[in-house]
């Protein structure tokens, strides 16, 4: 089969590799389209490995149809060859074949077809993972959500927003303010303009305090924002584009009962895994349905063009998710 390898150069090559070996418990997905995930970027950057036992190539989130199924995934009777399904990866899902526990595979949404689906699995159970485990979302918090034109905005702030959650998200510039407009956070600052630590303060003053934020940017900004939260905020690091290092009143956090979180959805163990994306299925899933909560798909693109895919989030050109068809 045909997979996209990462060269010694750090670049992608649609290249044959060998096809995959189904184990107990698993299914074979002919895979239909990928979404691009900046733990993509950083595999190929060489600073993300994938877990153990997974393919050497990128890919944490696809859909397609069931090819081939082993004994124990036929005996569990949920799924059949030939269902149409999306499925969250470790990796190796930038190919043409992956295989995958079976309960690792999700229901295509009523409505949604099989390259939108593929936009679902990564970026839903990262959202649901920080929003309700990590972050104990609920209705009428104050909620930050750093970077509000990445793919992962793109889903976090419409599923906040769905349970009742006040949303503020940040962007780099009024271009990618106006293209995220859809999506209904409540304060959308343009940081070429004014800082997240001055509207915090602001919204603090206003008797508006931050109860919990998702943020993939880190810098010294998250010590500075640390005073305007309220009591018990949780403040979650799920990645450090423009710093990791920040100084931090210690004081505060203890007086203020700060939860700082560090959170990945990639390293936990794959059951712990479905567990989420049953609760995806039960919980969100008729959300998606009804039109509430969508994924904003940017671009679609051939699977052949994962550098240019790539250069698309790593340049901060997309507004949405990038999804690479088959």
């Amino acid at each position: 089969m045909k997979a996209v390898v990462i060269t010694d150069d750090k670049k992608l090559m649609w290249s044959d590799v060998e096809n995959p070996t189904m184990k107990a418990g698993e299914v074979l997905v002919k895979v239909h389209a990928a979404a691009v995930n900046r733990a993509d970027l950083m595999q190929v950057d060489g600073c993300y490995p994938p877990p153990p036992g997974c393919p050497d190539w990128p890919g944490l989130e696809i859909s397609g149809v069931i090819e081939d199924m082993s004994e124990e995934a036929k005996a569990e009777g949920k799924w059949k060859i030939g269902d149409e399904v999306c499925a969250l990866l470790g990796g190796g899902g930038y190919a043409e074949y992956v295989t995958v526990q079976s309960f690792m595979l999700m229901p295509i949404p009523a409505g949604l077809s099989l390259t939108d689906a593929a936009a679902l699995p990564e970026a839903y159970a990262t959202a649901y993972l920080n929003l309700f485990i990590e972050g104990g979302a609920k209705p009428g918090m104050n909620f930050l959500m750093h970077a509000g034109a990445s793919g992962l905005a793109s889903v976090v702030i419409p599923m906040a927003k769905a349970f009742g959650l006040r949303v503020i998200t940040t962007v780099l510039n009024e271009e990618a303010a106006k293209s995220i407009a859809h999506l209904g956070a409540d304060i959308v600052v343009d940081t070429s303009k004014e800082s997240i630590v001055d509207v915090l303060k602001a919204e603090c003053e206003a008797g508006r305090p931050l109860n919990l934020a998702i943020d993939c940017l880190g810098s010294e900004k998250v010590g500075e924002c640390f005073p305007y939260c309220a009591y018990a905020c949780r403040w979650i690091m799920i990645a450090t584009l423009a710093g990791d290092i920040s100084p931090v009143n210690m004081r505060t956090m203890y007086v203020k009962n700060i939860r700082l979180i560090g959170s990945t959805l990639r390293s936990k163990p794959e059951p712990y895994k479905g567990e989420i994306l049953a609760k995806l299925v039960e919980e969100i899933w008729p959300k998606v349905e009804s039109g509430e909560i969508r994924p904003t798909i940017w671009k679609v693109m051939s699977i052949k063009e994962a550098n240019e895919a790539h250069a698309l989030l790593r340049d901060g050109k997309s507004a949405g998710k990038v999804v690479m068809t088959f």
